[in-house]
């Protein structure tokens, strides 16, 4: 999922200034205000042909929980999916505040392969579309269509878009919202994505478009999963000062808690850490533990 900040929400304004004066773009946090929420609808047309049928009644439920605060941005393969998928909303009581934008997608994590919003500060915090290339998380999965799918957004809504020559998905990043950033190496600083690049050379990209000044890089796991380890399933931040994390306790977890616990704010200030326990028993698709920590605002 990928959530777009309100057009007319105050939500740039409380975003602390950013120390760089060079960065006029700033990345909300989570709980910010916005005006809807971005979902990609699963279809058969992909790589597995009972999708749809495996994990409409999941995408059933986040549209009508939605529904009522704000508006939800459905993203279907074609007219023959938009008309399947309103007879479902229909239904199950969704009859408004959804519009649908017929796209061609690969899957369904448009948190990872669809636009990130930021705001130009200096333009009376207007919206930006960051198009960052996506490529598969590290080509594991296709993605001609999903790559595509942030510009198509910037032009069905009008949107001034930047297309961005690095890697990356929604889902390797966090932000506070005060200038900080929270991510992990093994899947971004990693040839799959973006060879040759260090540390600071993403930093530069994260320093312009989301206007941050402060980093915390974990190490993270290359090859843990098909992400290489997202951070969003591991750490995520909340109002600011605390960091909502698992409670994992081997050896490979323990030096990224070490790491958070010691973590500082652009203040110099430690965060607040607060544990969510794993699922206990192992989801059975992936034959690991499920993470309550990937969560949505």
């Amino acid at each position: 999922m990928m959530f777009s900040p309100a057009k007319k929400s105050n939500a740039g304004a409380t975003v602390a200034p950013i120390l760089d004066p060079e960065n006029k773009y700033v990345m909300p946090p989570e709980e910010a205000l916005h005006e809807g929420t971005w979902l990609q609808w699963p279809h058969n047309y992909g790589w597995d042909p009972y999708h749809a049928e495996r994990y409409d009644d999941i995408w059933i439920a986040m549209t009508k929980a939605l529904h009522t605060g704000e508006k939800v941005h459905l993203i279907v393969f074609n007219s023959k999916e938009k008309e399947r998928v309103q007879t479902l909303l229909q239904k199950h009581g969704v009859t408004q505040n959804v519009d649908f934008h017929m796209m061609e997608t690969d899957d369904v994590w448009v948190r990872d392969n669809g636009p990130i919003f930021v705001r130009n500060q200096q333009e009376n915090n207007k919206l930006l579309i960051t198009d960052w290339r996506f490529n598969g998380w590290g080509g594991k999965e296709d993605y001609w269509w999903s790559n595509g799918i942030p510009d198509k957004i910037a032009r069905s809504c009008h949107i001034p878009v930047h297309a961005i020559p690095m890697v990356l998905e929604g889902g390797s990043i966090e932000v506070d919202g005060r200038g900080t950033l929270l991510a992990k190496k093994s899947c971004i600083v990693n040839d799959n994505r973006n060879p040759g690049w260090t540390v600071q050379d993403c930093e530069a990209y994260f320093r312009r478009y989301f206007g941050v000044t402060n980093f915390i890089w974990l190490p993270g796991a290359k090859g843990k999963d098909v992400t290489d380890d997202h951070i969003d399933c591991t750490a995520r931040f909340a109002n600011g000062d605390t960091i909502v994390t698992t409670e994992r306790y081997d050896c490979e977890i323990k030096k990224e808690y070490d790491i958070l616990k010691q973590a500082k704010d652009v203040n110099g200030d430690r965060y607040k850490l607060v544990h969510l326990p794993l699922t206990k028993k192992k989801v059975r698709s992936v034959n690991d533990y499920g993470t309550y920590v990937n969560f949505y605002v």
